[in-house]
């Protein structure tokens, strides 16, 4: 049985145990982040409760992780515990906050059984007090801690049976009884030991860093690295996130790269409301039904229900088209080129992804109106290498140019143009960002019209675009390592920092010469910090600069000063060298720019070598298993790819059942790349044997 449960608020909390039938008493109180302030703090007057004690487990030598729930007064010992679950006492420990955010949707202090059923994939082990089981009422917090919810144990194990959970019932007296095993011999050989000046232990270092690789688990590679490396924190409202500085200054690089570029080719800036009313959304049909699931709908101001409701946009062509047909009257009020740099809001029901998958995003949204379809086809990729230029120079990110299948073309265009990434680590695809030939369709429907030059009647031909914080998601995905973020000089916070290494005797010397490094970087335009903090250690530094993908390292020590020296450490490959403190500016510039041109040919290599091609089925199959693209030979229809994304979801299924080691999913259309071989007249689609038409590139994607 399959579960797809998000809730992330009492309100789809009440929903849930509404829709499966199952009875609660809420009380709401005070925030309690414990379970003895919930007991000082929470009361029902008609039933027997008892409290949950829930806590969230990692095994640090497994990688498993645990969600224990317990009767509020179990004495834990965890000795015992650790014996139970076969591993070392010492392993046990908290998990991670963003691993609890992330998989469960709930923040520390708020931990539930109702959070258990966010766990679709099932990559947390849920261990249950077998006390539990003998209270007639016991009390959970409805995924926030100023509420409570008492429900009946038999109704607690439909909970657990509906999250598709196989707990493991313990029962603790006799892990405490286990435990005892032995410990007075261990009482005997413990002696007091000296107290120790509390100082950063390799193991703690390791924490600070990535303790998974992306091979052994991408998706908590990923989590980890964006939030160790402090670009996100997680926010209490599902799917959305904070932009820590780190990631919110690669954003400003680039959005200021782009707007640079988009005024290049004439395009002024403007800004356009959120809010569009239901009349205008629903006045395109085709346009409305490729969003309406993930509209976001305002109906209540306050506690008064709207008489109409208003709808956070999705996207803006409703909003600004009926404003263009009061602009323009004459072909010489054209072309109209507006770009705006704003958020977005699609209620996306996909499991979430920071960067990748999210119900709110920044992104630009540029629209434009011409005379001609040849005018405003031309824009359309112009606007599409503005874009390609930004994954590429900014980003060291290569793409692929190409057009959408028609099942995979935006809703209401013509056509739609875009730049598709590739993710080696994992396999997937990820489209970069699209530019669509509207045609004239929403001209028509906002009767925006104008007097051409032949003084006869014309509707306009009309564009829109966009560029997102994917992109960033993508970077941190294409360059990242081990170890980390890896990240291009370009747009990168920090290009260069300066970790002094210094002892008691020569510490002033040392940060003397580092602030002298700085001042000289920091006039040539180098983007430099220096790490002086001295209640790190230098190795605690490396670290720390690792995780976040500074491009450079420069560390000074006392050897280095006696040479007039610094020692440099690149991020993206772990090269060391020694560089003269004399026209170290302009060495470190060329550096930085090396490390941008060589991110770039390492991945463009990546990425070639995991490009197939293919003129069967069998063929593709074998290739698509094996985490690359496909190009193949294609017929171009619609009901093929729909064909092709069923019968690749259904092999791969079964040859994951059958042991084999594959990405799993529906496989479809990433575009028709816009460098087409020729195909000889006889060629046939790869999946259907009618006539090819296009040679089209295929992958599993985000």
């Amino acid at each position: 049985m399959e579960t797809n449960y998000t809730l992330t608020n009492i309100e789809e909390t009440e929903q849930f145990l509404s829709a499966n039938g199952i009875e609660f008493t809420s009380v709401k109180h005070v925030a309690v982040p414990t379970v003895e302030k919930m007991l000082e703090e929470v009361k029902f007057e008609d039933k027997n409760v008892t409290f949950a004690k829930n806590l969230f487990l990692k095994d640090k030598k497994k990688k498993t992780l645990y969600l224990l729930i317990a009767k509020h007064d179990t004495v834990f010992d965890f000795k015992g515990l650790a014996k139970f679950l076969k591993t070392g006492s010492s392993n046990i420990r908290g998990g991670d906050a963003d691993k609890l955010e992330e998989i469960l949707k709930v923040k520390g202090g708020s931990v539930n059984l109702f959070s258990i059923l966010n766990d679709n994939e099932n990559k947390v082990e849920l261990l249950m007090d077998k006390a539990l089981y003998d209270q007639e009422y016991i009390g959970f917090h409805p995924m926030q801690n100023d509420a409570t919810f008492a429900i009946s144990s038999s109704d607690m194990e439909k909970v657990i049976k509906l999250s598709n959970h196989e707990p493991q019932v313990i029962n603790f007296s006799e892990l405490i009884v286990l435990s005892e095993a032995g410990k007075d011999k261990q009482e005997k050989k413990e002696k007091p030991k000296k107290e120790k000046k509390e100082k950063v232990k390799d193991e703690d270092l390791h924490e600070l860093g990535i303790t998974i690789s992306r091979q052994d688990d991408f998706s908590l590679w990923y989590s980890q690295t964006i939030t160790k490396s402090e670009m996100i924190e997680y926010y209490d409202v599902s799917g959305c996130y904070i932009l820590r500085p780190w990631s919110y200054g690669i954003w400003e690089r680039v959005q200021g790269f782009l707007d640079n570029l988009f005024k290049e080719n004439g395009v002024e800036n403007a800004y356009f409301p959120i809010f569009v009313t239901e009349k205008a959304l629903t006045k395109e049909e085709d346009h409305l039904e490729g969003f309406a699931p993930e509209v976001a709908w305002v109906t209540r101001s306050g506690k008064t229900e709207m008489k109409e409701p208003i709808a956070i946009r999705p996207t803006s062509e409703t909003i600004m088209y009926p404003a263009f047909a009061k602009w323009v009257q004459s072909h010489r009020d054209l072309p109209i080129l507006l770009n705006q740099w704003t958020n977005i809001v699609r209620w996306e029901f996909k499991h979430p992804t920071p960067f990748i998958r999210t119900r709110e995003f920044l992104w630009q949204e540029g629209h434009t109106a011409h005379a001609t379809k040849d005018e405003a086809t031309k824009f359309v990729y112009a606007i599409l290498e503005c874009y390609a230029k930004a994954y590429e120079e900014m980003y060291s990110v290569p793409v692929i140019r190409g057009i959408k299948s028609r099942g995979e073309t935006f809703a209401g265009a013509d056509f739609t143009s875009t730049v598709e990434l590739f993710v080696p680590a994992n396999g997937r695809g990820i489209q970069g960002a699209t530019s669509h030939y509207l045609g004239q369709n929403f001209s028509k429907m906002f009767d925006l019209w104008f007097e051409n030059e032949d003084k006869k009647k014309d509707f306009a031909h009309q564009t829109s675009w966009g560029f997102t914080t994917r992109s960033i998601g993508a970077m941190v995905m294409i360059h990242g390592d081990d170890k980390g973020l890896v990240l291009p000089p370009r747009v990168s916070q920090v290009q260069v920092v300066i970790v002094p290494i210094s002892n008691k005797t020569n510490s002033d010397q040392i940060l003397e010469v580092a602030d002298k490094v700085f001042d000289t970087l920091k006039k040539a335009g180098i983007r430099v910090k220096i790490d002086d903090r001295k209640n790190y250690k230098p190795g605690w530094k490396f670290n720390h600069w690792e995780v976040k993908g500074v491009p450079i390292r420069i560390e000074i020590g006392a050897k280095d000063i006696e040479k007039s020296e610094i020692r440099v450490v690149r991020r993206f490959d772990g090269k060391k060298f020694q560089l003269s403190t004399e026209g170290l500016a302009d060495n470190l510039h060329e550096e930085l720019q090396k490390i941008q041109h060589e991110m770039y040919e390492k991945a463009v290599k990546e990425r070639d070598q995991r490009i197939k091609k293919s003129a069967t089925w069998e063929g593709f199959m074998t290739e698509l298993n094996q985490r690359n693209l496909v190009l193949t030979p294609w017929c171009d229809k619609e009901s093929c790819e729909d064909n092709v994304k069923e019968r690749s979801k259904e092999e791969s299924k079964q040859a994951e059942n059958a042991g084999e080691e594959v990405l799993t999913g529906a496989a479809k259309t990433l575009c028709k790349p816009l460098e087409q071989p020729e195909l000889a007249e006889d060629t046939k689609c790869f999946a259907c044997d009618a006539g090819a038409t296009a040679t089209a590139l295929w992958g599993r994607s985000y």
